[in-house]
């Protein structure tokens, strides 16, 4: 049977396709800053990792010396939302003994994707200075895209960092941007055809020993889903350890709850070899 996207904005709108959609992100509101205050002292908030307003990052520290360092990097189209709305997110990773550190970035349109990814690389590499260890990257929706950058080919982080990363885990990712240009969101985020082809993940090649998760829940609009699979599958073929799942009963929103569990099965691939 053929197939063919006649609505791409349906097909990247999460929120019409869930039952009361509209309630998400300010479900995730309350859990974060209760979480934040109940870390105390172990949540230091607001570390500068670069000149801009919004090159902040919040990081979470476990009780005892941590075995290694998150990295969570949150979505919003790269233009919207702020490292608040994630913070109980750093919950299963702490449990394990890794410190969880959470920056925000500049949004577009003031500032293209790639700048975006060149934000993050600073983020990442300044977080790293403050925790030894190996390093864990993940990322929800466009943050999946950009913890995937940090280990594509062109990757901005320093050889130091990269050398550190242990695993990535990239959730309901968006990892070919070529799409996004058929979209209402293109008004804003302005890809051109050079920017879609060297900011797309899976349409480049991933450093060596690159070991990464696509995770997608299996109740996300189609496109969410194929663009899951589709840079499991093309990374496979480049000499990456890839995996690809697809959660039952989760959506584009609830799908990340899975970080806040210390059981949750999101945690192994992640956290594995530790």
């Amino acid at each position: 049977m053929m197939l063919r996207i006649a609505d791409w904005n349906a097909v990247y709108d999460n929120a019409p396709a869930i039952p009361d959609g509209a309630s998400w992100p300010g479900r995730w509101v309350e859990p974060a800053r209760a979480f934040r205050k109940a870390m105390g002292a172990r949540a230091r908030l607001g570390i500068p990792y670069g000149p801009g307003e919004r090159n902040r990052l919040d990081l979470f520290m476990p009780q005892a010396a941590p075995k290694g360092l998150v990295v969570f990097v949150h979505g919003g189209f790269w233009m919207a939302l702020d490292r608040s709305f994630w913070s109980h997110l750093a919950q299963g990773p702490l449990a394990h003994g890794h410190a969880v550190a959470i920056p925000e970035y500049t949004l577009c349109p003031a500032i293209r994707i790639a700048g975006i990814t060149a934000e993050i690389g600073a983020a990442v590499a300044a977080a790293a200075d403050l925790v030894a260890g190996p390093i864990r990257l993940a990322g929800h929706s466009a943050g999946g895209h950009l913890v995937s950058r940090m280990v594509s080919h062109s990757s901005p982080l320093p050889g130091r960092v990269r050398e550190r990363i242990a695993g990535v885990l990239s959730i309901s990712g968006l990892h070919d941007l070529r799409p996004l240009r058929r979209t209402w969101r293109q008004n804003t985020l302005r890809i051109d055809k050079a920017e879609a082809w060297a900011e797309s993940p899976a349409l480049l090649e991933p450093l060596p020993g690159t070991r990464i998760t696509c995770w997608v829940g299996a109740s996300e609009t189609s496109e969410f889903r194929r663009q899951n699979a589709l840079l499991a599958n093309i990374w496979r073929g480049l000499g990456a350890a890839t995996d690809c799942v697809e959660e039952p009963d989760r959506h584009h929103f609830d799908v990340v709850d899975g970080l806040a569990d210390a059981t949750h099965p999101m945690l192994r691939p992640l956290l594995e070899a530790e």
